[in-house]
């Protein structure tokens, strides 16, 4: 095993032992009314993806069912930390901020699909999940309440699954992204 399969192997642990607090720490950021609008929506959209049932890894996959989750989380903060630098706000966030900068790790491990995961993260403001809109999320304040009270449940009930430090995980993560992600 290399040194980078390695470290991959660490990092993709610890973010699945975090995804439930990243995910509840970053979807509080929806009610954060400094921020814009379409920022709380795209942070709304990325976390909204854990309560997705046809993600691009099915969540029951042993060892990599729930690093899409993770994965996604992690693009959405770069994309609304990018958004927010471009309009002169600081992206300075806590989770926000750590998340987008662990992006660099997914974009180094997907190569060539990183790109695809990017756009694909982008569209899932068009899209909705269990009923509700990443624009229902945020402008609508019952929808709001539903949201954060199933996302506290989720981070709240979630076990981290089990996680082999081998290669073949690695090799299964990539050949699902590249499958998975819309051409």
């Amino acid at each position: 095993m290399s040194d980078s399969e390695a470290n991959y192997l660490d990092l993709f642990s610890s973010w699945l032992r975090t995804l439930g607090d990243d995910a509840e720490a970053l979807g509080e950021l929806v009610t954060n009314e400094q921020l814009p609008v379409e920022a709380r929506q795209a942070i709304a959209a990325g976390v909204n993806y854990v309560f997705k049932s046809l993600d691009l890894i099915p969540d029951g996959i042993d060892d990599i069912g729930y690093l899409d989750d993770a994965f996604v989380l992690r693009v959405s903060a770069a994309v609304v930390a990018s958004e927010l630098e471009a309009a002169g706000t600081s992206a300075d966030l806590g989770t926000l901020k750590r998340l987008a900068e662990e992006t660099e790790v997914v974009r180094e491990f997907l190569q060539k699909d990183y790109h695809r995961l990017q756009v694909y993260v982008s569209g899932l403001r068009k899209g909705a999940v269990r009923g509700r809109s990443a624009a229902d999320v945020v402008q609508d304040a019952p929808t709001s309440e539903g949201f954060l009270s199933d996302l506290r449940g989720f981070a709240k009930s979630y076990q981290t699954p089990g996680f082999a430090r081998e290669s073949k995980n690695l090799i299964k993560l990539r050949a699902f992204f590249d499958a998975k992600l819309p051409k």
